[in-house]
């Protein structure tokens, strides 16, 4: 088992470790699953998410608020037993993170859908123009009568295709650039609503292209005010970012499991490759990068946990970091396991191609640094 020390760090309250204990046991049972149909697998994975109780921590009811903590340490055991697991949990909260927000009470009424497992939720914000500039949205909404008339393109929309509810941001036209767009609850099921290209990546999840035509949604369909919705995504990315750290948290720890398991039963010349000091310097190397990022996800999630307004600074270099020391430590892991690292379906080779995708979703990590740089310069 991957070392669980870091529990004790100040960071946690008891419900924290009861809840990584209880989660560990029930991953051990259920993960991973089937990856060979990946719409079938995801919905089968938010179903046994929602039936496990896990997902109720993913949204924000009436009265409630998102731990980070919470959905942090959720994250990272996922991650580090199934990476689709860790997608289809995160898509929940990031999904719906808008509703959890921001939303009125009829909107949060989804909000015991996607929590039980009963419907699946997307976060519909990239376009083919616009990936992390998010002031050139070129998707409209346009008020006609009975609601708002929704023209444009989305893609890269993780569970495109398979969702049941999205929150979409679309231009309305208050403000130029960022504060003119608006955040808007759009069910699959809306006329007008086409998904046009499914897009295939290097480590399989439900990616798609979706296109609103003439699609028109009620007037409660808006969450927030008109102009609101660039704040309500920063909003949502300065609680969700954190979390893409700690997935890529669970994925270096479990190369590092997986690296110290073949280290010790590999032999060269009669002796165990651990006892070589190269090899003692590589995996020295790894688990400081671990303990480096988990320094900065759990620092960024209790931040906002212990009533933080936003955690831009914090979360930026916990995602930064978090990703591109994961990139390596699992490289490392492919190197130390030689040929068979490099083998289709191995766990360090699916490891390798898991990571790659969370240096670039939810802001790169060079965006991160511009918004790092731009805190630091003040």
């Amino acid at each position: 088992m991957s070392d669980r020390s870091f529990l004790d760090w100040p960071f946690f309250e008891a419900r924290h470790r009861e809840l990584a204990a209880a989660l560990e046991t029930w991953c051990a049972a259920h993960l991973p699953v089937d990856h060979g149909d990946v719409d079938a697998a995801c919905r089968a994975l938010v179903a046994m998410l929602g039936a496990g109780g896990w997902l109720r921590h993913s949204g924000a009811g009436e009265g409630e608020r998102l731990d980070v903590r919470t959905l942090c340490l959720i994250r990272e055991t996922l991650a580090r037993h199934d990476g689709l697991a860790d997608f289809a949990f995160a898509m929940q909260g990031l999904g719906m993170g808008a509703v959890s927000l921001f939303g009125t009470p009829a909107q949060k009424a989804w909000l015991e859908k996607t929590r039980t497992g009963a419907a699946i939720a997307a976060f519909a914000l990239t376009e083919p123009g616009s990936g992390s500039d998010v002031a050139a949205t070129a998707t409209t909404a346009t008020r006609v009568q009975g609601g708002w008339l929704i023209e444009g393109e989305k893609t890269w929309i993780s569970n495109g295709g398979i969702a049941d509810i999205h929150v979409l941001f679309a231009r309305t036209g208050e403000a130029p650039g960022a504060k003119g767009l608006s955040a808007f609850l759009m069910p699959a099921d809306a006329a007008g609503l086409e998904t046009v290209e499914r897009l295939e990546v290097i480590a399989p999840h439900p990616l798609a292209t979706l296109r609103m035509r003439g699609m028109v949604l009620p007037e409660e369909a808006l969450i927030g005010a008109p102009g609101e919705g660039f704040k309500i995504a920063m909003s949502v990315l300065d609680v969700f970012r954190s979390t893409v750290g700690a997935a890529a948290l669970g994925f270096a720890r479990r190369a590092l499991d997986e690296a110290l398991a073949r280290v010790k039963a590999r032999r060269i010349q009669g002796e165990p490759l651990a006892g070589l000091q190269m090899v003692q310097g590589h995996l020295a190397d790894m688990a400081v990068k671990i303990d480096a990022a988990a320094l900065l996800v759990y620092r960024a999630a209790w931040t906002k946990d212990n009533g933080a307004a936003r955690v831009t600074r914090e979360a930026a270099m916990a995602k930064l970091y978090a990703t591109e020391a994961a990139q390596e430590v699992i490289d490392m892991a492919v190197q130390l396991h030689g040929g068979d690292g490099v083998r289709h379906g191995s766990v360090v080779e699916s490891l390798y191609r898991e990571i790659r995708a969370l240096r670039i979703y939810e802001g790169a990590s060079d965006v991160q640094r511009v918004v790092i740089a731009r805190s630091v310069l003040g």
